[in-house]
């Protein structure tokens, strides 16, 4: 996470295993120096992506952007990694880049990818999961692992993925008086630490927050790294915007079913 608006990297983290979370995909500017990593984002279908709004406020070229999967090092792909580009970049209409409202887009890449046992797609929670009472949380991501994020300037980021356990924390509390004071909204999820210490920051937005299923050997993408004041602060937690909460605004965007009325 980052200041009062974009996010991150994974601060108190440690080095993902290849194939660990083969949904987690790097997207890169090219204009920008070494690997170009800006954010990451989940493949919830061979050929879409689910990211953050906030990582394109600035973009340009978006068709000129790599989208790359199934990579751990970034500066090292192996045979497994798929490149793509960008075919459409699809952002929340009623995105706010002041409040962080709706802090959720999609990628169509211009051709699908290929699943392997280092690509797979994530799973998005319809409205009967209850996300609450999950418990084995995970984020992760290739942003910066200092604790000094300082957004949105910041371009530290780390070759190989990180991976970091937090724990959902209940929106109440994260909205009260000496954590976020109001600023999270119904869509947000809260994740990390009440002492701090272990984080997303600059270069994680639009990464997924996963929960393992309480009574099967999978995961669920319950959120997409949006915001946070610093990282890994006290009582300053991960902000992330619930996949749930979106599901039906992403199934409609993808033509998988016809758009709410209103929108």
């Amino acid at each position: 996470m980052a200041s009062q608006h974009g996010v991150s990297r994974v601060v108190g983290g440690t080095d993902a295993q290849p194939g660990a979370w083969p949904w987690i995909v790097s997207i890169q500017d090219p204009w920008k120096t070494g690997t170009g990593h800006t954010c990451g984002g989940s493949l919830i279908s061979p050929q879409w992506v689910l990211t953050a709004a906030h990582c394109f406020i600035e973009a340009r070229h978006i068709t000129m952007w790599r989208v790359v999967v199934g990579a751990t090092r970034l500066t090292q792909l192996g045979p497994e990694a798929q490149v793509r580009t960008i075919k459409r970049l699809l952002v929340h209409e009623h995105y706010s880049n002041i409040t962080q409202r709706n802090d959720i887009a999609l990628l169509e890449l211009d051709q699908p990818v290929q699943c392997s046992y280092s690509i797979q797609l994530a799973c998005v929670p319809d409205a009967s999961l209850r996300v609450s009472e999950l418990t084995t949380c995970y984020a992760s991501g290739w942003g910066s692992t200092t604790a000094r994020c300082e957004f949105p300037k910041s371009t530290r980021s780390t070759d190989v993925l990180q991976e970091a356990k937090v724990r959902l924390i209940d929106v109440n509390l994260c909205n009260s008086s000496g954590w976020y004071r109001g600023a999270i909204h119904t869509h947000n999820l809260c994740a990390g630490y009440a002492q701090g210490g272990i984080d997303t920051c600059q270069g994680d937005s639009g990464g997924p927050l996963v929960c393992k299923d309480n009574n099967a050997d999978y995961f669920w993408l319950v959120g997409v790294t949006s915001w946070g004041k610093g990282c890994a602060r006290a009582r300053r937690p991960g902000v992330y915007t619930s996949t749930q909460h979106f599901y039906d605004w992403i199934l409609a965007q993808m033509g998988l079913r016809p758009a709410p009325p209103g929108t």
